[in-house]
């Protein structure tokens, strides 16, 4: 039977003319599998998968914009369908399809583009299954659920010669490049260490009287994944997964990904740190949540050492210099990071802005201004060509697994009590004068020390050319996980 080719199967099916076209257009890129070719006028067709906080705004990134169509929305909860239909009716002029399992998404040969918003214990196993259909994608953070996950994607995307986006946007904002480009022009002088911060108001999620059930309409199956099919004990199924091992990574892996993310671009470090350790709590109410709502990790590079600290009880702002002093009456949340050198410092408090001081506090540069995360992902799936993006997904597995490599720390670590002194994150003096911070923290929401513990994380030594722990095959099972069976994270990509 013959059948009528489009312009797109002649692309996706033509091999015969991959020579001549790559030969003639210097934006075709010969694939494993296919040409990657995409023309300015060629109208590019998106699935959002995941419905949810973000991926409403994965919606308004991509409807109707940049030469971009969303052409299916995806969630396996259907109470999600309405809204996102109409958000991108009225953005696009035309209403998507709505499906409920993302296995349809990638089946679907017309849909060049996979943008994944889903809960984070699905991003990998969903970008890995949208590059091995043949699409290009934008995952967002962390990347994964744990570090081996991460470089899986990167191993897809470059064996299929795809497209695959991270969502930490400061990547691509005006402000954040040029206060990094200050630091890294050696304008502060050799940067040796890097803050990330997450003081975040994150109250309590409560404690569920007994087994929960999943809203109605939502695919419980299909929702869990990769991930264990447990019994639900939360009261709020949506966005409360984030505080669930099983299915988030913390603020360390939600709110605390941006930042760690921008504390390694500034020191421009692109492998692992050498070691790790992290310590905190869940502290100042009891409910369900599992992870750490204090928390500080290290990372020691070798020549320069990360800190990164998560507060979820209302928090001082660090935030130092002349326009926001350190001493403040009421708690301000303070959301950024600081990089120390030795000749001044820069502060980012946000996505998009950052102040230069001179170790004095007085101001010598500032830094301002946004731009657009999706269109710079677009561009780079129209050239074919991944060094394009501000965020490809060696940068974002490289940063997620900072997240988890803390989180396995921290998990592996033991309970101590407040009142017995340590010396577990170093010895000098900005890692002392951090967990006494943390220490006082505490003591301002009256919680008594003295009779509470901590959990004191195992410090962990790491092989930055494999990704695996030295000598400790106990931690390196947790760099990993069991999948549920037609849920599998490949070990070795095909």
């Amino acid at each position: 039977m013959k059948r009528n080719l489009t312009r797109r199967d002649f692309l996706r099916d033509g091999a015969a003319l991959a020579a001549l076209l790559a030969a003639s257009k210097p934006n075709v890129v010969l694939a494993a599998e296919r040409v990657v070719a995409v023309q300015p006028s060629e109208k590019l067709r998106v699935a959002v998968i995941g419905l949810g906080g973000r991926g409403q705004d994965h919606l308004s990134g991509f409807a109707g914009k940049n030469g971009c169509e969303i052409a299916i929305v995806c969630d396996c909860d259907e109470g999600t369908a309405g809204r996102a239909i109409t958000a991108v009716e009225k953005a696009q002029g035309k209403a998507p399809k709505f499906v409920k399992d993302l296995r349809a998404v990638m089946d679907d040969k017309s849909i060049d583009i996979v943008s994944i918003a889903t809960p984070n214990h699905w991003h990998a196993l969903a970008a890995i299954w949208a590059i091995q259909a043949g699409k290009h994608v934008y995952v967002e953070k962390p990347v994964s659920h744990n570090v081996s996950e991460g470089r899986r994607i990167v191993e897809a995307a470059r064996k299929h010669n795809k497209i695959c986006q991270t969502g930490t946007q400061s990547r691509s904002s005006v402000g954040m490049r040029k206060a990094i480009e200050f630091i890294h022009a050696g304008k502060i002088g050799k940067v040796s260490l890097a803050r990330g911060l997450c003081y975040k108001l994150r109250g309590s999620i409560g404690v569920a009287d007994g087994v929960q059930q999943p809203p109605r309409g939502l695919d419980y199956d299909i929702w869990c994944g990769p991930a264990p099919m447990d019994p639900i004990k939360r009261k709020k199924f949506h966005y409360d997964w984030h505080w669930i091992w099983n299915y988030g990574n913390g603020d360390l892996g939600n709110q605390g990904i941006h930042e760690m993310d921008k504390a390694r671009w500034g020191l421009n470090k692109n492998e692992m740190p050498k070691s790790v350790v992290s310590l905190g709590g869940r502290f100042g109410y009891i409910d369900d949540g599992q992870t750490a709502n204090t928390q500080i990790s290290l990372f020691d590079y070798g020549d320069a050492q990360l800190i990164f600290e998560v507060r979820g009880l209302p928090s001082k702002s660090p935030y130092p210099g002349k326009k926001s002093p350190q001493t403040q009456e009421k708690p301000t949340p303070f959301v950024g990071n600081i990089w120390y050198g030795t000749e001044g410092f820069v502060v980012c408090p946000n996505y998009t802005s950052g102040v230069a001081y001179r170790p004095d506090g007085e101001i010598i540069a500032e830094f301002s201004g946004g731009d657009d995360h999706y269109k710079n992902f677009v561009e780079a799936v129209r050239a074919g060509n991944h060094k394009l993006l501000n965020a490809d997904i060696l940068e974002g597995h490289l940063s997620s697994a900072l997240c988890h490599l803390g989180n396995v720390s921290y998990q592996l670590g033991t309970a101590q009590p407040f009142n017995k002194q340590t010396n577990a994150l170093g010895d000098n003096k900005e890692v002392v004068a951090t967990f006494q911070s943390m220490q006082d923290h505490l003591k301002e929401k009256d919680l008594k020390l003295n009779e509470m513990e901590y959990r004191l994380g195992k410090k962990l030594i790491i092989d930055p050319k494999t990704e695996l722990f030295v000598g400790d095959e106990g931690a390196n099972k947790m760099l990993t996980r069991e999948y549920r069976k037609g849920y599998e994270v490949p070990a070795k990509i095909s």
